[in-house]
């Protein structure tokens, strides 16, 4: 339902008990004259899988400072200015110990 002083979406708002259609915009009332059923299909959305940042995070041979295990996961991050190579980090596979690496 939409005003018709301005064209707004009208609002369902309760009233003394009663409910009227509102215009949040020009703050119209309108009385509701027949009873009203309000339906929704509700379609059953596709299901995402989400896979722990271990499954897709690279993986290289690097040697953990903290416990010698010799995988690491791997990223790049930019960390100081765009003229210089890009900070390299590591995170050991067994430990979790992270370290970086500047190149």
């Amino acid at each position: 339902m939409f005003c018709e002083k301005c064209g707004s979406i009208l609002i369902i708002k309760d009233k003394g008990g009663k409910k009227i259609f509102f215009c949040k915009n020009c703050g119209a009332e309108y009385e509701i004259k027949e009873e009203l059923k309000i339906r929704s299909k509700i379609e059953e959305r596709p299901k995402i899988l989400e896979k722990s940042e271990e499954e897709t995070q690279q993986k290289v041979k690097a040697t953990c400072p903290k416990c010698g295990n010799k995988e690491a996961y791997f990223w790049v991050i930019q960390t100081r200015a765009a003229d210089e190579p890009p900070t390299r980090f590591y995170r050991c596979t067994k430990c979790g110990h992270t370290w970086r690496e500047y190149t």
